[in-house]
């Protein structure tokens, strides 16, 4: 990188970004003086527009999100949840964070007063329902509540990482149900519900499973639920109520718990649910270790000590109450995923479907790794180190299992979803940052398999140093991923020692160059060794993966400099990246709904964008970075429901917004160094797992002060436009006079 230039004067920017947004109605989280973090953060963000978050309890990275679904189908509907909603049809126990495809949904719970009817919502899926408003919903880290208009009854939610509280307040003068409901929102493949009676402190007992078929073809969910009053059952298989047996299995299985009436209470009913992708004993276990009492308030608290802890890792001063809020919200919604994907006692499913015990870890699901290699797992080598090394463990783990590493994990099945090796990036950014905590041998020849595969254009690639569009899709951006991919395995190699490891997979990182077109300077594919044309940088097509030439043709992390002098050298890099901030936003071809968040043809709301505004830096004018990087925080990022630009991709939005906050971001993870953008607070202090601090000082900063006049780090002058990792986790400060 080059050094910093330091400027005072101005420039006019211009968006194609609306600041019309849906104001948030819902009402402010109930302010506990202990929870200084907690209460900044507004789980509503991301809720509407193409967010695709949800609002319900969960803890850091729990195994639980219980949630209430709005939404059973489409694309706006992959959480559950829509900020545009007025239904509601339950709360269930799992949810996915900001995906672009639907699954989970698990094990719906849906409180009622008049005797339950199916009704048909307007998408044509069968589903309980009842209005609610916004005016009486609450959302906060580990807790939800919401009001249910048509049954009057206040639901309250809370969570353990693998068990879920629900309270409910039903009109004394009514009659209270309870719908458990297993054919809820994705293909059943087996479902099964045990009613038993009078165990122990409970009075009603239901267990049972759920495997189902989604994005995670063959997904198992196991489930212990405890009532705290006397009740009795109904059951239907089908639509059809069941005999008196214990034991109803289908396809279709509905419950209805009745409370008893004449032994009911006046105090809220009280459901405990332990959930596992193991057994039924194995969430009866969870369940018990982690709530085995009936105080619904010591959970609730407990789970919010927890996020306080998680977001006490990163502490800023000054901003605007929005910006606080949106920082400490992107904070969490970081800390979402990974999910737990092992028991109490370390059980867990694997690839294969078999049961394995993690001995002294933890096991997670849930790895979008395309979108989190990116920032997300960046983030987690300053805030998570311990996490980290356990997801690589995972890694190994299921590729022990399953016979490769991952590319997108859900609930221990290879999904087949996105491009690319990207589990690869995160092993070997850990351990070149000193994360090793794993069997690192194992793991490169587990990378190494990865890249000779022959499937999804490998096989081309390996031999021609480039993907032709006619023998597989999306051949520019996976000839591009590959290339960074390899480079990532080369630097593990060469930190472990393996020179002949280095060599070879230095030049495959090279392969970038083979779609590099000169004449037009845009990655192009290739047909029958020719340009594929006609060729339309706008044009979104099959050559490239949810984006176009325009955004793709930045994508080499591995080698910038390489680029650069393949381009004309510094002047043509910024002139070029002039040109992508300045085009007409308007895309052509195929209809692209991740493609948005357009600054030109820039594209903030889908990842390949992600790490272009800091490309200045390796200019002569990283003053443009600076600008940049603001004007995507200002106009891409707002405390409201539509207050992300794009997916939030189980992390990597916000993760992007948490590092350019503190004024740095991982442009190339698996290397040690950080590039400096534009802080956006006066002090951003990163409290390190190692016991040192680390703090970002900002003097004079200001919406209009976001440029860098003079740098210390640690009181020496510093003119660098970089940071490295070793840096900042041996403790102590950089600071910037901005003006």
């Amino acid at each position: 990188m080059y050094r910093l230039v330091m400027t005072i004067g101005l420039l006019l920017f211009l968006t194609a970004c609306s600041k019309k947004h849906i104001s948030s109605n819902t009402s402010p989280p109930s302010i506990n003086n202990a929870l200084k973090y907690t209460n900044l953060v507004n789980p509503h963000i991301g809720t509407a527009a193409h967010g695709h978050t949800y609002p319900g309890a969960t803890a850091p990275f729990g195994m639980v999100q219980l949630s209430p679904d709005t939404r059973l189908t489409g694309w706006d509907g992959c959480s559950g949840y829509h900020y545009t909603d007025s239904i509601i049809y339950g709360f269930s126990h799992t949810h996915l964070s900001g995906t672009g495809v639907s699954d989970y949904g698990d094990i719906l719970l849906m409180p009622m007063t008049d005797q339950p009817t199916v009704h048909n919502g307007a998408d044509g899926r069968k589903g309980y329902r009842s209005t609610y408003k916004h005016e009486k919903e609450v959302a906060e880290p580990g807790y939800y509540s919401v009001f249910l208009e048509d049954p009057q009854v206040q639901v309250d939610l809370t969570v353990t990482p693998r068990a879920g509280f629900h309270r409910y307040h039903f009109p004394k003068d009514k009659p209270a149900h309870v719908i458990l409901d297993l054919a809820h929102r994705d293909k059943v493949i087996s479902s099964e519900v045990n009613f038993l009676l009078g165990l122990g402190e409970h009075a009603v007992e239901l267990v049972g499973h759920r495997i189902s078929n989604a994005w995670a073809t063959e997904q198992h969910i196991y489930f212990v639920a405890q009532f705290s009053q006397p009740a009795f059952a109904r059951m239907f298989i089908d639509g059809k109520e069941a005999n008196e047996a214990r034991e109803y299995k289908g396809e279709d299985v509905r419950t209805i718990v009745i409370l008893d009436e004449e032994n009911r209470s006046d105090e809220p009913l009280l459901v405990k649910v332990g959930i596992s992708a193991v057994s039924v004993e194995a969430a009866r276990k969870n369940l018990e270790t982690e709530i085995p009492h009936w105080d619904f308030e010591k959970t609730k608290r407990e789970t919010q000590q927890a996020w306080e802890k998680e977001l006490r890792k990163i502490t800023i001063e000054g901003g605007t109450p929005d910006q606080q809020s949106t920082f400490y919200t992107a904070l969490y919604h970081s800390f979402l995923n990974p999910n737990l994907f092992s028991d109490v006692d370390g059980q867990y499913r694997g690839m294969d479907k078999q049961i394995y015990t993690a001995k002294d870890r933890n096991q997670y699901t849930v790895f979008s790794l395309w979108d989190t290699y990116r920032a997300t797992h960046p983030l987690f080598t300053l805030t998570q180190q311990k996490r980290t090394n356990e997801f690589i463990k995972t890694f190994a783990d299921q590729y022990d299992k399953g016979g490769i590493i991952p590319i997108w994990e859900l609930a221990g099945n290879y999904t087949g979803c996105m491009i690319g090796y990207h589990a690869i990036p995160v092993i070997a950014d850990a351990y070149i940052k000193g994360i090793a905590e794993y069997d690192a041998e194992y793991l490169l020849e587990a990378m190494k398999v990865s890249a000779i595969q022959d499937k999804l254009g490998l096989k081309s690639y390996k031999k021609l140093g480039f993907i032709p569009a006619d023998k597989e899709g999306e051949s520019v951006a996976k000839t591009l991923e590959y290339a960074y991919d390899d480079w990532c395995i080369a630097q593990m190699a060469k930190a472990m020692g393996k020179k002949h490891d280095y060599q070879h997979y230095l030049r495959r990182a090279q392969s970038w160059k083979n779609v590099f077109d000169p004449n037009t300077g845009f990655m192009r594919a290739k047909m029958h060794h020719r340009w594929f044309a006609p060729f339309d940088p706008a044009e979104v097509n099959f050559n490239y993966t949810e984006a176009n030439a325009w955004q793709y043709s930045f994508y080499v992390p591995q080698d910038i400099e390489g680029f650069m002098d393949y381009l004309g050298g510094e002047e043509a890099l910024s002139s070029k990246l002039d040109e992508l901030f300045a085009a007409n936003s308007a895309t052509s071809g195929r209809k692209q709904v991740d493609i948005t968040g357009l600054i030109g043809q820039y594209a903030h709301g889908n990842e390949p964008s992600h790490h272009i505004a800091y490309l200045y830096n390796y200019t002569r004018e990283p003053w443009k970075t600076q600008a940049r990087v603001r004007n995507i925080m200002d106009d891409l990022y707002f405390n409201a429901p539509d207050g992300l630009s794009g997916n939030e991709d189980c992390g990597q939005m916000s993760a992007w917004y948490v590092f350019s906050a503190m004024g740095f971001y991982p442009v190339t993870p698996a290397s040690d160094q950080y590039a400096i953008g534009s802080p956006l607070f006066e002090k951003a202090t990163i409290h390190l797992e190692n016991g040192k601090e680390f703090s970002v000082i900002a003097k004079g900063v200001s919406k209009a002060n976001k440029y860098i006049q003079k740098a210390w780090l640690n009181g020496e002058e510093w003119d660098n436009s970089y940071m490295t990792h070793q840096t900042i986790m041996a403790g102590g400060n950089i600071t910037f006079e901005m003006g």
